[in-house]
């Protein structure tokens, strides 16, 4: 993918280091939890945020994002850190990930701005939070084993980088687009909240299983992913390469992929974000047309 590597954005914020509130509650490292959504209901209420990915896979074989390999993020005195009071700017080049989730977000946001009206108002940007193991957000404390997840209450799509390890080492998904589509998801999930649609579903009450309204709202977000990657092959910012990347992000994130790796089965009746095969013909289908108005997943007879 063609960035600009000096780019700085003004919708991230960079609470890194910084501790979380209230402490971040029981439910991390392998816990043993089951379905990771049992732990997002249980702290943030039903779609009190909206995650990426719901599986057995990222809690009980990866330990939590926060026990992977690479730098040392915790706090000090080796407390995990995440969103305190003070809210600072991204950093500009010299951080280069964050720089790059700042360009993305920019990207596809921007995307979004020329897409407008959404219910006859101009686009509102959502803002990007960057954390380290624990977070303060309107929707509760999110941790970071969680994954990446959007948060309706205040707008905002949070991260802990060390994510892209996890997609990258134990996902098998690598690339820069890769990381791109998880904004680009994210950001799907603020255009829903802003459309009413997160709302409907929330009102809807229990919504799990594979042809549930929980999973129609995130092959809905793949779509409108896929809607930024035709907006990005049309700009000419991408590589060879690209598209396949997101594929495969898409691919490995599952949750019957999810499930067969954690446990050897899959329980449909469980599914709360879609197939492999799902999110990848979701995620096509918006690269496809570039039209959000193809991304109907709530009328759809099949997903």
């Amino acid at each position: 993918m063609l960035w600009d590597r000096g780019h700085r954005s003004n919708d991230v914020i960079d609470n890194r280091g910084r501790p979380a509130m209230g402490g971040m509650g029981g439910g991390g490292g392998g816990a043993g939890l089951g379905l990771l959504m049992g732990l997002v209901r249980s702290k943030f209420g039903w779609f009190g945020v909206i995650v990426l990915v719901a599986g057995y896979f990222l809690l009980t074989n990866m330990g939590g994002l926060g026990g992977l390999g690479g730098t040392d993020d915790s706090g000090p005195g080796g407390q995990r850190a995440g969103l305190g009071n003070v809210e600072d700017p991204a950093p500009a080049g010299s951080d280069e990930q964050a720089t790059f989730v700042g360009f993305v977000i920019d990207d596809v946001q921007a995307t979004w701005d020329k897409l407008s009206p959404i219910q006859g108002n101009p686009y509102q940007h959502a803002k990007l939070v960057l954390f380290t193991g624990a977070v303060n957000t309107a929707c509760g404390t999110g941790e970071s084993a969680t994954g990446p997840f959007y948060c309706p209450g205040d707008q905002r799509v949070y991260i802990d980088l060390g994510f892209y390890r996890a997609l990258k080492d134990r996902l098998g998904a690598p690339g820069d687009f890769a990381q791109a589509y998880v904004i680009a998801h994210e950001v799907g999930h603020h255009v829903q909240n802003l459309l009413g649609t997160s709302d409907k579903v929330q009102r809807a009450g229990r919504a799990e299983g594979a042809d549930g309204a929980s999973v129609r709202l995130e092959l809905q977000a793949d779509c409108y992913a896929g809607v930024w990657a035709n907006s990005s092959r049309q700009r000419k910012i991408l590589e060879q390469g690209d598209i396949e990347e997101a594929l495969t992000a898409a691919a490995a994130i599952g949750d019957d992929t999810l499930q067969r790796h954690a446990t050897g089965r899959v329980r449909p009746d469980t599914f709360s974000h879609g197939t492999s095969d799902q999110r990848v013909r979701w995620f096509n289908r918006g690269l496809e047309s570039g039209d959000p108005g193809s991304c109907d997943t709530f009328g759809a007879r099949q997903l």
